[in-house]
């Protein structure tokens, strides 16, 4: 059975950090090209960070610079850091596991990231 579990997210004020952690069961974690999305309210699903099997890594333009995306092949764990955070941050964060040739993608349940004062 294959489970991706978020966790790390809350409530935290504007310019301060979070740290999300992914962790992945039931799949060859270190061969799975891993992701981070997010979803506002009413808004949809976007792509946040992407790190590849292999290590290489990838942002969207709008947390360039704030947030980083690394992975822990030995605890099967995907992180993503997030620095400066905004209150346009504020969504629910998802992973995802994408393993090249596969049919379908796994995907977290999610984890609510607020940034307000």
């Amino acid at each position: 059975q294959v489970q991706l579990v978020e966790s790390g997210g809350g409530l935290v004020q504007p310019g301060g950090s979070l740290r999300l952690s992914c962790l992945a069961s039931g799949i060859i974690f270190s061969i799975n090209d891993m992701y981070w999305y997010r979803q506002a309210p009413g808004k949809q699903r976007e792509l946040v960070a992407v790190i590849t099997s292999g290590g290489r890594t990838n942002y969207a333009d709008f947390v360039k610079g704030r947030f980083t995306i690394s992975r822990d092949n030995a605890k099967n764990t995907v992180y993503l850091q997030m620095n400066s955070l905004k209150p346009e941050d504020t969504a629910v964060y998802y992973c995802k596991a994408h393993r090249n040739g596969f049919p379908y993608d796994y995907w977290g349940q999610g984890t609510q990231v607020t940034v307000s004062s």
